[in-house]
C-alpha cells in the first residue's frame, strides 16, 4: 500500500515538474484521471487492447536480442519487422500499454509492459552503451556514423526512425506509468544519441539529418524536461533539420512534394524544444508549419498526403485518382503537434481540427470490435480501405494505430492552476484531485447536439469552467444553463465560454451545440465537396465487392488497398445549379445522423444512398468526396472525363506491380538497391537518376509478366543506359532523341525465358553507360497482356 502511494504520488507530481521547465499555459491530466463512459471511443480502446494483447512481445523484441548477440528465444515477426525496419513496433507496443494501463488499470497490460521492458533492458545491458535497436547490422551502422561514414547508414531503411519508436516509448513507460527502470534505459539511451552529436560536427549531423530520422529531437528534448541536464537541450538542436527550419521559421511554404511523415515529428519536436528553450524561431516554425498544413494541404477528415507525400497545395487531383490518400501516421503526429500547440496557447481553433481528425480519420483507422489498423484512407470514390493483421501486418500505421485508440481520453480536458477547460464532447469521468473535483460527462455526441456535465464532488470549488464553442456552431446559437438557469454566452464561434463560480456538488451544466449541414470543397477549390453535419464528415457506401486484399496478408504492399479500380465517372456525383448543395441534403429519420440528396446525386440508381458519419464504414467502397458539376456542363464533361477514365482502368487492369521511383515509401516497398543515384521532382512528379545504377524489385507471383514500362520526360536528352532484368539486357535507351516537353512511357518485352528470383521477384536495374547518366525515371510497371 505504501509503494501504491507512492506511485500515485509521483503521477501528481509529473505534470508539476514538466510545467515547471515548459512554461506551458495549460496542463494536461493524467491519464490514470479521465476515463471513457460507454460510447464508440470505449468500444474503440477495448478493440485496441485486444488487438494489442494478440501480439507477442518475445517476437517483437526478437530484433533487438539479434543485434545485442543474445540467444534466440523466438523468431521475429515477418513483414516489415524483418525486412529492414526489424524492431520499430516494439517501442509503439512500450507506449500503448503504457497508455493502456493508464486508461484501464488492466494487470494482462502490465504484465506485458513490465515484461518487455525487462527483455529490452537485457538487450541494451549486453550493447554495453546505452543502444537499443533492432536495425540489421547496427554495430556496424553506428560505428562507421561516429566517424563520419554515412554510406551503411543511408543504404539501410531509415535506421534512426526506426529507434526513435523505441527511444519514445521508454519515456511514455516512465511518464505514463512511472517505470523506473524505463527511465534509466530512456537517459542511458539519451547518452548514446548524445554521443553521436557530440563527436560529428553540425554539417556533418545535417547531412546525417536528411534521411528520415521521426523525431529524435523531441525525445531528447523529453529527456531534457525530465532530468534538467542542458546537454540533452544541446542535443535536441542538434538534431534539429535546419534545411527544414529556416523555411517555415521565415514563413516559407516549401512542403510540396517533401514525404509528409519525415517531416511531421521534425516540427513536434520544434515546438518541444521551443518550448523548453523559450526559442521563438522554433515556435514560429511550428506554427506555420501547422497552419500551412491545416488550412491548405488537409482533405476534409483531417487527413494529408497521397502517396505518404504533401502534393502541391495548388492541385489536389491525385488525391481523387490515388487510392493512397492520406496516411494514418500523419494525423496521428498532426495530433501530437496540435496538442502541444493547444496547450501552450489555448486557442479554440487547434481543438476544433483536433476534433475533426480525431472522429474523421483517426476513429476510422480501426475496425470497431473486429480490429484491424488502416494505412491509406483514399479518398477515390467508390474504393476502399485495408486492415491489418496482428500476425501479418507490421507496418508503421500499425504501430501508431496502437497509440491512436489508447489515448482518447488525452485532450477531452485540460487545465491551469485555477480553470478547468472542456475541449472534447466525449462521455467520460474526470477526476481533478488538486481541487478535489469529481466531474462526469453524459452525451450522445455526435448523434445528439447535447452535452451534460455533473459535479459528482468537488472541494476546492472556486475555479472557472471553460467550455469549448466550436467553429462549427453558428455564433450565437450555443447555449449553456447551469441548474436549468440560462447563462450569457458571447456570439464568438472557435472559442470558450468561461463559468466563473463557486461549485458545489450536484452542479449540472447542460450545453446545447446546434448542428448544420455543409459542404466544403477540396483545399484547391476544385470540384469535389464532402459533406459535414457539424464538425463529421458523412459518406456512402457504393458496395462490398471485389475488395481484394481487405484484411491484409504479410505482403510488404500489403498495407494497400489493390483491388479494382472503379471509374470514377462511374461513381456517384452532385449535379446541381446550387451554390449550397447542403440546401438539397435532407434528414433521414430511419437513423441518427443519416441524410438523403435524392436530388442531387447522378445517375439515378444512387440517387437513394444514404449519407453516414464515415467513421460508421467499413469493409465497404465509399464516397466521400462527390463530383461537383452543373447540370448544364455535367453531360460533356462526363464524356471527357469518361476517355480519360477508361485509359486509367486499362492500365490499372494490366498492371502486376508499380514503383514511384523518387517517392520514399514505393521505393522502400520494393527494395530499391543504388550506387551513385539521386532524386528529385519534376512537375510535381517524382523522378530518380543514376551515374552508376538504381534497381527495384518488383513481384509476379503467377508469372503474368510480358512487358516493362518505364515513364520518361520529353526534355532530357544525351542520357544513356541499359535495362536489366535480373540481371539479363533487356533494352538500351538514349534520350537524346526524346519527345519535347511532355512525360511519355515506352513499352519493353520481357523474354519468354526469363527467369524469377524466389519463383516470384523481378529485380529491374536501370544501368548509366560509362560517363553518361541513367534515367530520369518517372514510373516503373510490369504489364501483363
Amino acid at each position: 500500500m505504501r509503494d501504491m502511494k507512492r506511485f500515485c504520488l509521483f503521477f501528481l507530481l509529473i505534470p508539476a515538474l514538466l510545467k515547471a521547465q515548459t512554461g506551458a499555459t495549460l496542463q494536461e491530466f493524467p491519464l490514470q484521471d479521465v476515463k471513457l463512459l460507454p460510447g464508440i471511443f470505449k468500444e474503440q480502446e477495448l478493440t485496441d487492447l485486444n488487438y494489442v494483447l494478440k501480439l507477442n512481445p518475445d517476437k517483437l523484441v526478437a530484433p533487438f536480442r539479434r543485434e545485442a548477440g543474445l540467444p534466440k528465444k523466438s523468431e521475429s515477426y515477418g513483414n516489415w519487422e524483418s525486412s529492414g525496419l526489424d524492431g520499430h513496433i516494439a517501442g509503439h507496443y512500450l507506449s500503448a500499454l503504457a497508455m493502456l494501463y493508464a486508461n484501464t488499470n488492466d494487470k494482462r497490460v502490465l504484465e506485458r509492459l513490465n515484461y518487455t521492458i525487462a527483455q529490452l533492458k537485457l538487450c541494451q545491458d549486453k550493447n554495453g552503451d546505452g543502444y537499443l535497436g533492432g536495425v540489421p547490422g547496427s554495430r556496424q551502422i553506428w560505428d562507421e556514423v561516429r566517424k563520419g561514414n554515412f554510406d551503411t547508414f543511408n543504404k539501410r531503411w531509415v535506421p534512426f526512425y526506426n529507434i526513435h519508436k523505441t527511444f519514445a516509448g521508454l519515456r511514455d513507460a516512465y511518464l505514463y506509468n512511472g517505470n523506473q527502470t524505463a527511465k534509466a534505459m530512456l537517459i542511458k539511451f539519451a547518452d548514446w544519441f548524445t554521443g553521436i552529436s557530440s563527436v560529428l560536427t553540425p554539417e556533418q549531423m545535417q547531412r546525417l539529418l536528411q534521411n528520415e530520422h521521426g523525431g529524435v529531437n523531441e525525445v531528447l528534448a523529453d529527456v531534457y524536461s525530465i532530468t534538467g541536464d542542458k546537454k540533452y537541450l544541446d542535443a535536441a538542436y542538434a538534431f534539429s533539420q535546419q534545411a527544414m527550419l529556416q523555411p517555415l521559421e521565415n514563413g516559407q511554404d516549401k512542403l510540396d512534394n517533401l514525404h509528409a511523415n519525415t517531416q511531421i515529428p521534425k516540427i513536434i519536436g520544434f515546438k518541444r524544444i521551443a518550448d523548453l528553450g523559450k526559442d521563438t524561431s522554433y515556435n514560429n516554425a511550428a506554427k506555420f508549419f501547422w497552419q500551412t498544413v491545416v488550412n491548405h494541404r488537409s482533405v476534409a477528415t483531417g487527413g494529408n498526403s497521397v502517396r505518404e507525400h504533401f502534393n502541391p497545395s495548388a492541385d489536389f487531383s491525385t488525391m481523387i485518382s490515388s487510392v493512397e490518400g492520406p496516411e494514418t501516421c500523419n494525423t496521428y503526429n498532426m495530433l501530437k503537434l496540435t496538442e502541444q500547440l493547444y496547450l501552450a496557447d489555448p486557442k479554440g481553433l487547434y481543438m476544433d481540427y483536433y476534433e475533426r481528425a480525431l472522429y474523421n480519420h483517426i476513429l476510422t483507422t480501426q475496425r470497431p470490435g473486429q480490429g484491424g489498423f488502416v494505412y491509406f484512407t483514399p479518398m477515390r470514390p467508390g474504393h476502399y480501405r485495408v486492415y491489418s493483421q496482428p500476425e501479418t501486418s507490421m507496418w508503421c500505421c500499425v504501430g501508431s494505430g496502437m497509440e491512436n485508440h489508447a489515448k482518447y481520453e488525452k485532450m477531452i480536458y485540460s487545465h491551469s492552476a485555477n480553470a478547468l477547460f472542456v475541449n472534447l464532447f466525449i462521455p467520460s469521468q474526470l477526476k481533478w484531485k488538486e481541487k478535489g473535483l469529481a466531474l462526469t460527462q453524459v452525451t450522445a455526441f455526435p448523434e445528439s447536439n447535447t452535452t451534460r456535465l455533473t459535479i459528482n464532488n468537488v472541494v476546492k470549488s472556486d475555479f472557472t469552467l471553460n467550455i469549448r464553442y466550436p467553429a462549427w456552431v453558428k455564433q450565437g446559437s450555443l447555449s449553456i444553463t447551469v441548474n436549468g438557469v440560462k447563462q450569457l454566452v458571447k456570439p464568438t464561434a472557435s472559442s470558450y465560454v468561461a463559468l466563473n463560480r463557486k461549485w458545489r456538488k450536484g452542479d449540472v451544466v447542460a450545453v446545447t451545440m446546434p448542428m448544420q449541414t455543409t459542404t466544403e470543397r477540396l483545399p484547391d477549390g476544385s470540384n469535389y465537396e464532402a459533406v459535414l453535419r457539424g464538425p463529421i464528415v458523412l459518406a456512402a457506401v457504393v458496395d462490398t465487392a471485389n475488395e481484394q486484399g481487405l484484411n491484409a496478408d504479410d505482403s510488404r504492399m500489403g498495407h494497400s488497398a489493390r483491388g479494382e479500380l472503379y471509374k470514377i465517372t462511374d461513381m456517384p456525383a452532385f449535379v446541381s445549379d446550387t451554390n449550397n448543395d447542403a440546401l438539397l441534403i435532407k434528414s433521414d429519420n430511419s437513423a441518427p445522423l443519416t441524410f438523403t440528396a435524392h436530388d442531387l446525386i447522378y445517375p439515378a440508381r444512387y440517387k437513394n444512398l444514404k449519407l453516414v458519419p464515415f467513421y460508421k464504414i467499413h469493409n465497404a467502397r465509399y464516397v466521400l468526396y462527390w463530383r461537383k458539376e452543373s447540370a448544364n456542363g455535367f453531360a460533356a464533361l462526363q464524356q471527357k472525363m469518361a476517355d480519360e477514365d477508361t485509359k486509367i482502368a486499362n492500365l490499372a487492369a494490366k498492371t502486376i506491380d508499380l514503383v514511384n521511383p523518387g517517392e520514399q515509401q514505393p521505393e522502400s516497398d520494393h527494395f530499391m538497391e543504388s550506387e551513385r543515384s539521386f532524386s528529385g521532382v519534376n512537375f510535381n512528379r517524382h523522378w530518380r537518376a543514376a551515374g552508376g545504377w538504381f534497381s527495384y524489385l518488383l513481384t509476379d507471383k503467377n508469372h503474368e509478366a510480358k512487358k516493362l514500362s518505364i515513364t520518361y520526360y520529353g526534355k532530357e536528352w544525351n542520357h544513356k543506359f541499359s535495362i536489366m532484368i535480373n540481371d539479363r539486357e533487356v533494352a538500351k535507351v538514349d534520350l537524346k532523341n526524346a519527345k519535347p516537353d511532355e512525360f511519355f512511357t515506352e513499352e519493353y518485352a520481357l523474354p519468354a525465358d526469363i527467369k524469377y528470383t524466389d519463383n516470384q521477384s523481378l529485380r529491374v536495374k536501370i544501368v548509366a553507360e560509362n560517363g553518361a547518366v541513367a534515367g530520369p525515371v518517372y514510373e516503373v510497371r510490369l504489364l501483363k497482356e
